[in-house]
């Protein structure tokens, strides 16, 4: 068990104005489950990047430890290398049979470790990666989005498996994760860093109170601060009053003005000294309170325009199956279930399954260009998969790689109202400083917040979203939570966030995989 003590840390990235973190110091300990929070682009993955020792920074972090990452970094040309062959790559003495007992944890069978790393799932590659990270000894381990892309049954065992495990940070929105495998948090607020014992929810109600209490401070202060701004104007009108009253006479009706000069000269003096202190008191009470408010999360309320259809059933799927061009095999079959107006349905079942394909095959159906689309993905479809006539789909994709260039060319593109569409991704918490930086220099979370702004934007009868959630911020997926219960739209969900699913969803349906 040591510290890790961080001291004045300051750092930004070479050709940006901006301080990611600016004369930051906290402690931890490395014996600690840790939990690691913050909004979308705080620097969460950069703070792990400057333990890792890649990037220059102001300030020091000190600790008698060595730091290992997860996720490991593989290039194309290593897919076709086995994980054995990997974990010798990723981690200096790399012994196997601790591979082995790790990924027995994990429920997963030695011959995966002998594999092509390119053949295995999201799911199988994680795993791996886990047991290769935790096969070391005394290393404080940092674990970057874990369970990203993985279906709910791999979420389940790294869940457990973790919630096994010490001496590590990790990184995660996901609060039912976080909520089961960290004992400590570490917090990227707006303004400022907070260490603080317990887990996610124990840290959330302490935010709530405390940001109930800030606020109501702040109204007292507010109404304190009206009233010596009240008595200051006041007192500043005596004073002027008093002054010009130095300046003109009448001779006759003022004889003795010679007399009134000094004693107005003395009484406006008072007066001035008088009106400088009360105005350097509201001074001192504003700069005593300046920042009171500085790490509230004010989680402004979005707004949906979900069109309303003139049939009642939007989807209809029967006896439906798709397999790819060449495959023997069908990747699912036999899937039926009707999407009515009013329903939010999530597709559940395990990677692979074929969620992402029928999401693809409803808006070929939707798009009146059916079996071109289809040919183009290299689908091939039996059984029905109905959409009713007319209908408008909005849809988020989970892959943001094609996210390039400006906001203003995406707007464009996609024909959005462009101050309408920055004024979405303000409500979602992106800064106004990255709407002139290119997309592909954003995070992953901002990234997908330019998806959803999108489709918020955009009115629809459907709202297909595939895994909307990936490395979204834990404020925003509350604040899309809040949204959909609110404006009730009709929505085909992909989705392994347990507690979101269990807030805005209506109905599951699974698909079941027909070859392992």
């Amino acid at each position: 068990m040591s510290q890790i003590e961080v001291k004045n840390l300051t750092f930004s990235y070479e050709g940006s104005g901006d301080n990611i973190f600016e004369q930051v110091s906290f402690s931890i300990d490395t014996a600690w489950k840790l939990g690691f929070l913050g909004r979308n682009g705080k620097g969460k993955t950069t703070f792990l990047r400057l333990l890792m020792g890649e990037e220059e920074y102001l300030g020091t972090i000190q600790g008698g430890t060595v730091f290992d990452y997860f996720p490991y970094r593989v290039t194309k040309e290593q897919l076709s290398c086995s994980g054995a062959e990997l974990a010798e790559m990723w981690k200096a003495d790399c012994e196997s049979w601790r591979v082995l007992r790790e990924l027995e944890k994990l429920n997963v069978e030695a011959e995966v470790l002998y594999r092509p790393f390119g053949t295995l799932s999201f799911g199988e590659r994680t795993k791996v990666m886990l047991a290769v990270l935790f096969s070391g000894e005394n290393d404080f381990l940092l674990v970057d989005e874990p369970t990203n892309h993985l279906d709910q049954t791999s979420r389940e065992t790294v869940k457990k498996y973790l919630a096994g495990k010490k001496g590590f940070l990790l990184a995660s929105h996901d609060r039912d994760l976080l909520d089961a495998c960290v004992d400590h948090v570490l917090v990227l607020n707006r303004q400022s860093i907070e260490v603080q014992n317990g887990n996610f929810s124990t840290w959330w109600e302490n935010k709530r109170r405390k940001d109930a209490f800030s606020q109501a401070e702040n109204e007292k202060h507010r109404k304190e601060i009206q009233k010596l701004k009240g008595a200051a104007a006041r007192s500043r009108q005596w004073a002027d009053k008093s002054e010009r009253s130095k300046i003109g006479f009448d001779p006759i009706k003022e004889p003795d003005h010679k007399g009134k000069r000094p004693f107005i000269g003395a009484k406006t003096k008072k007066m001035q000294s008088r009106v400088k202190q009360m105005e350097q008191r509201l001074h001192r009470e504003i700069e005593e309170k300046e920042g009171l408010l500085k790490d509230i999360e004010e989680v402004a309320d979005l707004k949906l325009t979900p069109l309303i259809h003139h049939k009642d059933c939007l989807l209809r799927v029967e006896d439906y199956g798709l397999k790819y061009e060449g495959a023997s095999d069908w990747v699912f079959e036999g899937l039926t279930f009707t999407l009515h107006q009013g329903e939010r349905v999530f597709l559940t079942g395990k990677n692979g399954c074929g969620k992402s394909s029928l999401v693809r095959a409803i808006l070929a159906s939707a798009s009146g260009d059916r079996e071109s689309i289809l040919q183009t993905e290299k689908l091939s479809e039996k059984g029905i998969l109905e959409t009713a006539a007319g209908l408008r789909i909005s849809c988020v994709s989970q892959d943001t790689s094609w996210l390039k260039g400006s906001i203003k060319e995406f707007c464009r593109v996609r024909d959005l109202d462009e101050p309408l569409f920055c004024a979405i991704l303000r409500q979602l918490d992106l800064e106004r400083t990255q709407f002139i930086k290119p997309m592909e220099t954003y995070s992953e979370g901002q990234k997908k917040k330019i998806l959803l702004a999108a489709s918020l934007l955009t009115p629809a009868h459907l709202y297909l979203w595939d895994e909307p959630l990936n490395y979204i911020d834990v404020f925003s997926r509350m604040q899309i939570e809040n949204l959909i219960s609110t404006f009730c739209p009709t929505m085909l969900l992909v989705e392994h966030d347990v507690r979101f699913r269990k807030t805005v969803g209506t109905g599951e349906y699974e698909i079941a995989r027909t070859f392992f």
